[in-house]
């Protein structure tokens, strides 16, 4: 998934600047809810990383059935809080 294509498709802008307020709350919607039919766990996870980044993740286990899965959540999120690049 890249990410400008991400921002794009819910968003309507490449640009993460670029996202109006009204925009980041209907994109983030349709996130949550594609999040909730995604079965492909990369996918979903990239989804939830996305969320998650704009602070509007779900729980991890209301995300995810699989601990692994929830491991590189937290994981991911430690990397964050760290200011490493995750290479998303």
């Amino acid at each position: 998934m890249d990410l400008e294509d991400q921002l794009q498709h819910y968003f309507g802008t490449r640009n993460i600047d670029g996202i109006t307020e009204g925009a980041l709350e209907a994109g983030v919607d349709r996130m949550r809810v594609d999040l909730g039919m995604e079965k492909d766990r990369g996918r979903r996870f990239a989804l939830w990383a996305l969320l998650h980044m704009f602070g509007a993740a779900p729980d991890l286990d209301v995300a995810f059935k699989d601990e692994a899965d929830r491991n590189s959540a937290r994981d991911l999120m430690e990397m964050l809080e760290r200011g490493e690049n995750p290479g998303l």
